[in-house]
């Protein structure tokens, strides 16, 4: 039997960000925190948010880190008390938006963090978090519509959390926070939206709406090239307002699953001295995954080469993961995209822990086949050099 639930309330288009303050009301926040990052701030957008306020926020919290950290949520946790704070608004990428479902959750159920994620199996997200107004200034992580948050633990592992009451009260989707990211960041966060409806679709969990949702995401992104016209041209107002959409898409998608390509990107993720963008991570290892996978869901392959608008192998029969691996390889080389882990410092050879944490996964739990500690080894293996 399918189960679907399809997830939050979403204001968006250019200038979304005015309505604000009426969602703040809407929401019943009166105290609220602004959680973000100082590339966020240096670029101007914490004032551009501010400024639709009668009055400032209850507290501030900018020191989020790229990848998001146990030891700042407590930090963030312990201000938002301090300021008797009644809601949390999230203004930047995915780091951001997963640290502010990280402080809810630490003001909300009052447990060390790593007693409520994934890898506990305890189901111990037993209540809402604070309200949360997620407005995302970059066009990829989809964290404002989806289910779950990642973080880096103190003891280095990077850990999932997912519940239904980690999603956010409000998606504010504004296209043109986004008109200032810089051509490399409009890559990697595009191409992680890629990868989200991608893998979305090859999950075999059985949500239809889901995958729809997801193939007009890449359809967007790919086929109508807004991706690519984003990163030559930032100021495409047009291309910005499809791939904010097309994010916002693969995180509908997402709540299907993931695959192999998150499994691994989120255990290399977890490395702090190479402190690797995610989306990067998920643009090298897609095509090199997606071949691996091979004949895997040859009719969901078809349907990824149609919404991407690459041509498949004509009346012999529906393609392998190769036709969608060639086109991203292609993609990601218009992008300027390395072709290899290499080219981020990661060393030749994958440890035994991150084999482990692949395995345990939540990702790896959606593959369209099953995968053992040695696809993994193997796949690293032909990633590296690219």
């Amino acid at each position: 039997m399918a189960v679907m639930n399809y997830l939050t309330r979403c204001h968006f288009d250019h200038g979304a960000i005015a309505q604000l303050p009426v969602l703040l009301r809407q929401s019943g926040i009166s105290r609220p925190m602004l959680v973000t990052d100082r590339g966020v701030e240096s670029a101007g957008l914490v004032a551009r948010a501010r400024a639709t306020l009668k009055h400032p926020p209850a507290a501030i919290f900018a020191d989020c880190p790229a990848n998001p950290t146990e030891e700042a949520a407590e930090a963030a946790a312990g201000l938002y008390r301090e300021s008797g704070c009644d809601g949390l608004i999230a203004l930047g990428g995915g780091s951001p938006m997963d640290l502010a479902k990280a402080i809810g959750l630490l003001v909300t159920h009052g447990e060390k963090l790593a007693d409520l994620g994934a890898a506990a199996r305890g189901g111990r997200i037993i209540r809402p978090i604070p309200p949360l107004i997620a407005i995302p200034t970059t066009a990829g992580t989809g964290s404002e519509a989806s289910i779950g948050a990642v973080l880096v633990l103190r003891d280095g592992r990077k850990e999932i959390f997912v519940s239904p009451f980690l999603i956010p009260t409000i998606a504010l989707c504004d296209p043109e926070l986004t008109l200032g990211l810089p051509p490399a960041l409009t890559a990697a966060t595009g191409m992680d939206a890629v990868a989200h409806c991608i893998e979305s679709v090859l999950s075999p969990a059985i949500h239809p709406p889901a995958e729809a949702v997801a193939l007009d995401g890449l359809n967007r992104a790919v086929n109508e090239g807004h991706l690519l016209r984003a990163f030559r041209d930032g100021t495409d107002r047009d291309a910005r307002w499809h791939m904010m959409m097309a994010s916002f898409e693969g995180a509908l998608g997402f709540v299907k699953g993931l695959g192999a390509v998150h499994a691994l990107s989120h255990s290399l993720g977890r490395l702090r001295e190479f402190n690797l963008h995610h989306g990067t991570l998920n643009a090298i290892l897609m095509p090199h995954v997606l071949r691996m996978h091979g004949g895997a869901a040859p009719e969901k392959m078809q349907r990824l080469a149609n919404a991407m608008g690459v041509a498949g192998p004509g009346s012999t029969g529906v393609p392998n993961g190769s036709v969608v691996a060639d086109a991203i390889d292609g993609l990601n080389r218009d992008l300027g995209i390395a072709p290899g882990l290499q080219s981020l410092g990661l060393p030749e050879a994958v440890s035994d822990e991150t084999i482990g944490l692949c395995l345990a996964d939540l990702a790896h739990l959606t593959n369209p086949r099953p995968w053992i500690a040695a696809d993994y080894r193997a796949l690293y293996r032909v990633a590296w050099p690219g």
